[in-house]
């Protein structure tokens, strides 16, 4: 089964805007916080567990690995650069991949578990809450020092986790019934007397 990835693109300096086609390939099917309120998104991600700091050329090799969290820091760049970028990324992910995209005064989520109807979402962000959010799709840990909130109303199912608790609750039932109905004495299996 392919696991579950994150990827964190930064382009604090970058405008998104659905003029150039990547972005607007983006914006058409993610959630955009447009009450976003930048902060140190950087550092906390730097520190989280399982992350892997990244350039644009080498997203697609990280993805295919299955690197779990994936830091794409742009820098100063400009609307074209991100743009530019966020045509490898998403050329590179698969079904399995969330990418949350933070620009100047906006916070674009997209992909796995992301309601690709939710559209402007009015909820404000802030720049730790994308951190919980990201792991909370792709079941990513978290450090003590993290103090943001999920996103939910960016995602598909804001009860996803307790939905997939319910499957693997279900699973094990299965599977220990056909352990039990499989583990019994040969005389045990017949009904002949």
């Amino acid at each position: 089964m392919a696991e579950k990835k994150a990827l964190l693109i930064i382009a604090e300096n970058a405008v998104l805007s659905d003029a150039t086609p990547a972005t607007a390939q983006l914006l058409k099917k993610a959630a955009l916080f447009s009450a976003y309120t930048a902060g140190p998104v950087l550092g906390a991600a730097i520190a989280a567990e399982n992350t892997t700091a990244t350039d644009a050329a080498g997203v697609a090799e990280h993805l295919e690995k299955g690197t779990p969290f994936l830091v794409l820091d742009l820098g100063a760049a400009d609307a074209a650069a991100l743009d530019a970028a966020l045509a490898v990324c998403l050329d590179a992910a698969d079904r399995r991949t969330v990418i949350a995209v933070v620009s100047k005064g906006a916070l674009a989520l997209y992909g796995m578990g992301i309601n690709v109807k939710a559209g402007s979402v009015a909820r404000a962000a802030q720049a730790q809450d994308i951190l919980p959010t990201l792991a909370f799709i792709a079941d990513l840990p978290l450090t003590e020092s993290c103090t943001g909130a999920v996103l939910y109303q960016a995602l598909k199912n804001p009860n996803m986790k307790i939905e997939e608790v319910n499957k693997l609750k279900e699973a094990l039932v299965r599977m220990e019934t056909a352990l039990a109905r499989d583990n019994r004495e040969p005389w045990d299996k017949h009904d002949c007397a």
